[in-house]
């Protein structure tokens, strides 16, 4: 593990500058999070021939001690890539609050009709929620879609300016974007960016469209209720209006105002969607669903880089150990094919047939129904006649559940993929629940709470159609649950400070067999982590071998969006978002009248282009 620096590089936000980036037309113009860039180098010619070796190593920063370090944000200061040492560290390019040229502000909420709304004292609502951010090269231009975990979905285009000479990124322009055209939005939890440059979004946590079936009963529920702002008549809520994988394509031509695409894939059927990832035939899509008894899903296109239709499959957990962190051999159920148009009728009705209700699809303890643990409950449900596809993709869960497939994990968050080895990852930020109590078909022997990290090998299945089919699931790195004397900086983890808590997001360095770990956690570390994981240090017998810390984030925030670009016009850049801080945890720590509960959208680097050839 590389050494950790004795002064790690610390973020110092003064609330003076927090109160004027609220202003509109101003932001934090002297980011004191930043560091000297170092212009890349040219990697060396040996004239030997030979491929020399790649390798990567950050400089660590500790794990926060001290009251002043647990509200900053630390960042490595330095990496070594290749032997060369490169200056990086965070870089912020907004804060929740923030307006660029007098236009909207960054986090606002808004309606059908792109109205801001307005919390009851008359306040503008400005959401601390801000999640995954991309980076979206559009011919000689870059910009950056960013959603925000709302009620309802926000989500923002910015234009970035990138230094030709040392790679930084600053914001030069802000647009809203308008989702009216697909029902509006909802808690967009983590994305993605296609093999065709666009960004697909997430909604995550779909409303219950048994519990929730109109807007009388959304409106007694305090998760969803927030939703009904959103519509010009209350009575517009449909709960299977949400749930759904979005696909945001930009467009812009030379200097005009670009324009943003969404397409709602409701062919690739309806979860608590953290992240869908599309691998690298642009037609397998694996899916992760969050929360407790939830399943895991690949979906294939029928044609790659369209989304618009294909086969939608859901995994089954054949156990082969239960020692540790478990493992299984995959297989793969299908929920059968179907079409974003399709669907669309269920969702939406046509030409006189009503949109479909969860009534319409299943009945509940009949006669005969088959018990499915879903959404951390047991339902015994029984299928209406020739409702099949539509429950595939509007009850995608509870028809994976009720056709044998394994929706039994806990709490399943991101996934990335590391093609030189042919693996996936997938984050599971408790190990609990359905995946330890002893019945169905995962069975593992003990809980973790502090989580886990799987490794999935994949292969070509000619059945299925897809070079890209993962064949089993095994614990690659837990968590190490633990207790602190009541004097330690650390008293109040659950979790060892120099091991993962609750991951979240994943994702890799492809060329550099290393894996990015950020972490969503409450009392497992006070501050939320992002990891470098070197794979090829990993020790089953010891969950810290090869982890060095590279970011801390402040009190009670969470880090989203961590999400590697190899090569920008010749700088990599690993995105990085600080979730709501303050605002999970730790709270009587934020001082009255004080503005430092604002999220940070930003990126941790920039790096020398770090691309790899298929050489």
């Amino acid at each position: 593990m590389i050494p950790f620096p004795k002064t790690p590089l610390a973020l110092k936000l003064g609330v003076a500058l927090a109160a004027l980036a609220l202003i509109p037309g101003c932001s934090d113009d002297n980011d004191p999070a930043e560091v000297p860039v170092v212009t890349p180098a040219p990697n060396p010619d040996d004239n030997t021939g030979e491929t020399p070796a790649r390798t990567l190593s950050f400089t660590g920063v500790a794990a926060p001690s001290s009251d002043s370090e647990k509200r900053q944000i630390l960042a490595s200061p330095t990496v070594t890539v290749d032997g060369e040492e490169y200056a990086i560290g965070f870089h912020t390019l907004l804060r929740s609050g923030d307006s660029v040229n007098g236009n909207v502000v960054f986090g606002q909420l808004v309606d059908a009709a792109g109205q801001p709304l307005y919390d009851e004292d008359g306040m503008l609502k400005v959401t601390d929620a801000n999640e995954h951010t991309s980076l979206l090269p559009i011919g000689d231009r870059l910009f950056s879609v960013s959603q925000m975990e709302t009620r309802p979905g926000a989500m923002f285009l910015m234009e970035l300016d990138q230094n030709a000479e040392t790679g930084e990124l600053s914001t030069k322009d802000l647009w809203q974007i308008d989702q009216s055209g697909v029902d509006g939005g909802w808690v967009h939890c983590a994305a993605s960016v296609t093999p065709w440059n666009a960004h697909l979004a997430s909604e995550e946590y779909e409303p219950d469209a048994r519990a929730l079936p109109t807007s009388a009963e959304a409106a007694e529920d305090g998760y969803s209720a927030g939703m009904l702002d959103y519509y010009a008549d209350p009575s517009q809520w449909n709960p299977y209006f949400y749930g759904w994988n979005i696909e945001i394509n930009v467009a812009a031509e030379g200097d005009a105002a670009p324009t943003t695409d969404l397409v709602k894939h409701y062919a690739m059927g309806r979860l608590a969607f953290e992240l869908s990832y599309v691998m690298p035939d642009s037609k397998t899509v694996y899916m992760t669903d969050d929360g407790t008894n939830v399943g895991f899903y690949m979906f294939i296109a029928d044609t790659a880089g369209d989304l618009s239709a294909g086969t939608l499959y859901a995994a089954k957990w054949n156990q082969t150990s239960a020692e540790g962190l478990g493992s299984a051999d995959l297989e793969w159920i299908s929920l059968g094919h179907a079409s974003n148009d399709e669907i669309d009728v269920a969702v939406h009705g046509a030409d006189g047939v009503p949109a479909l209700t969860f009534n319409d699809i299943f009945a509940v303890d009949t006669e005969g129904c088959v018990e499915a643990a879903t959404n951390g409950n047991t339902e015994c449900l029984s299928l209406k006649p020739g409702m099949e596809t539509a429950a595939s993709r509007l009850e995608t869960r509870r028809y994976a559940a009720f056709m044998g497939a394994s929706t039994e994990f806990r709490k399943e968050e991101g996934v990335t993929f590391d093609p030189a080895g042919s693996k996936l990852y997938v984050a599971m930020s408790e190990v609990g629940k359905g995946m330890t109590d002893g019945v169905g078909h995962i069975q593992i022997a003990e809980k973790n709470s502090c989580g886990a990290v799987y490794q999935l090998d994949v292969a070509a299945d000619s059945d299925i159609g897809s070079d890209y089919v993962a064949i089993n699931m095994s614990g690659l790195i837990g968590g190490i649950p633990a207790e602190y004397p009541e004097d330690s900086p650390f008293a109040s983890y659950t979790c060892d400070a120099d091991a993962i808590a609750s991951p979240d997001n994943v994702t890799f360095i492809t060329g550099y067999n290393t894996l990015i770990i950020g972490e969503d956690t409450g009392s497992g570390h006070q501050n939320d982590v992002i990891w470098s994981l070197n794979l090829d240090e990993v020790d089953a017998a010891d969950y810290t071998a090869g982890m060095t810390r590279i970011q801390t984030t402040p009190y009670g925030s969470e880090t989203t969006s961590p999400y590697w670009y190899p090569n920008i016009n010749g700088f990599g850049y690993l995105m990085s978002v600080i979730q709501h801080p303050y605002g999970e945890s730790d709270g009587d720590k934020l001082a009255p009248g004080s503005l430092e509960h604002r999220a940070y959208t930003g990126y941790v680097g920039p790096f020398p282009a770090m691309d790899v050839s298929d050489e």
